[in-house]
């Protein structure tokens, strides 16, 4: 009798308990929870004792507005040699200037040009390394060249013996996987993979995948290490806390270079040499739409843009919802100045470099529609989403 009063209480209590308590819904990742591949110490921090370290890196190679060159030297990490990219290592070189080599004023250290003359460095140049890190923030889409740096940067590893670590960083456009596949007859700088304009994948991820499908020579000799972000999923949204380029100064603009990068091809201006880069579109004399503005030469963003000191009219898009690949004002565009009897295709063989293909640009001449052009490569992105599917980090 007695132990049966107990389980009574006990029940009892325990009801109780149930009425009063809710259950806490899981927590959910944020931005402000999210933790870059950088500040995962324990993952890469061991591999570091006593080599020769080169980093790849830029102005955005920053954790909680400290420089990775200064957080690593400051843990006693040997950092012997810089890389710079497209942009330089302080971001302030206009899109296509040539980097050149130099020496850090700040840290004294040299500081070995990616993006000139030569875009893969000598063998020479590596001597005196031990461990190569790339830690860059990318935007996920497949002409920004970072991702072509980081391909070669991995080549010279392997070739060398030398181990290669990337520290992972968001994509901001990992939401869209989009455009056409890469044709390799159409390979150049702004287009090495065969992966679509919009990967949707991180630089981690695609490293992985560069090693994964022999991307590289030597590719089964590369000691490759990515250290993941933490608490990041591919259905988060990612502000970049610093620019990545000179042109690319906000969430807009990242969110529209996809849609408005093909118009670099063509005479039409997307805002170089403005307070708004990637964020319009404009012409002269044909009127692209009501919204006037006057390019200018800015220092170390666009020295010479299009339209200098040429009032033009298009359309403002700081306020556009466009996301992913958006071609319907690009189509727009060639509609306008062919009717004008303008050229469009000015510079035809950097739009199929852009593109990764010249059927883009045959289908836009032969009046297709924005739906048959995007049902046209969906076969492909479906064979990509498959094949890049083992080299993912994140859900």
């Amino acid at each position: 009798m007695l132990i049966r009063l107990v389980v009574i209480l006990q029940c009892l209590i325990l009801s109780a308990c149930a009425e009063n308590n809710t259950v806490e819904p899981a927590q959910v990742s944020t931005q402000a929870d999210i933790s870059v591949g950088a500040l995962q110490y324990q993952q890469y921090l061991p591999q570091l004792t006593g080599k020769r370290v080169g980093l790849v890196v830029n102005q955005t190679s920053q954790v909680n507005g400290t420089h990775i060159v200064d957080l690593l030297r400051d843990k006693g990490v040997n950092v012997t040699k810089i890389f710079a990219p497209e942009h330089g290592f302080r971001g302030d070189h206009d899109a296509g200037a040539h980097v050149k080599s130099t020496v850090d004023a700040k840290t004294g250290i040299d500081v070995v040009s990616i993006y000139g003359s030569k875009k893969k460095p000598d063998a020479a140049v590596l001597n005196d390394l031990d461990v190569i890190i790339f830690d860059i923030q990318d935007v996920g889409v497949r002409f920004y060249t970072y991702i072509s740096s980081m391909h070669y940067m991995m080549e010279v590893a392997a070739e060398n013996n030398i181990d290669f670590i990337v520290l992972d960083r968001p994509n901001p456009n990992i939401a869209y996987v989009d455009g056409p596949v890469l044709d390799l007859k159409f390979q150049s700088f702004v287009g090495l993979h065969e992966i679509p304009v919009l990967h949707g994948m991180t630089v981690g991820e695609l490293a992985k995948m560069i090693k994964g499908e022999g991307w590289i020579e030597q590719a089964q000799t590369l000691n490759l290490t990515v250290v993941p972000v933490a608490n990041y999923s591919r259905d988060m949204t990612y502000s970049l806390p610093v620019q990545p380029s000179p042109n690319l100064p906000n969430d807009q603009s990242i969110a529209l270079y996809p849609s408005l990068c093909f118009f670099e091809a063509t005479p039409i201006t997307i805002g170089r040499g403005t307070d708004f880069p990637f964020q319009v579109v404009g012409y002269s004399p044909t009127p692209l739409g009501e919204f006037s503005f006057t390019p200018r030469a800015i220092e170390g963003a666009s020295m010479n843009p299009k339209f200098k000191g040429v009032e033009v009219f298009g359309q403002d898009l700081r306020d556009s919802t466009i996301k992913g690949l958006d071609l319907s004002l690009f189509i727009s565009a060639y509609k306008t100045l062919t009717a004008q009897q303008q050229t469009f295709f000015e510079r035809a063989g950097f739009m199929d470099k852009l593109a990764g293909t010249d059927k883009l640009r045959l289908a836009i001449k032969a009046g297709q529609t924005e739906q048959q052009i995007k049902q046209s490569w969906q076969q492909d992105l479906a064979r990509f989403k498959q094949q890049r599917d083992p080299y993912l980090l994140y859900q």
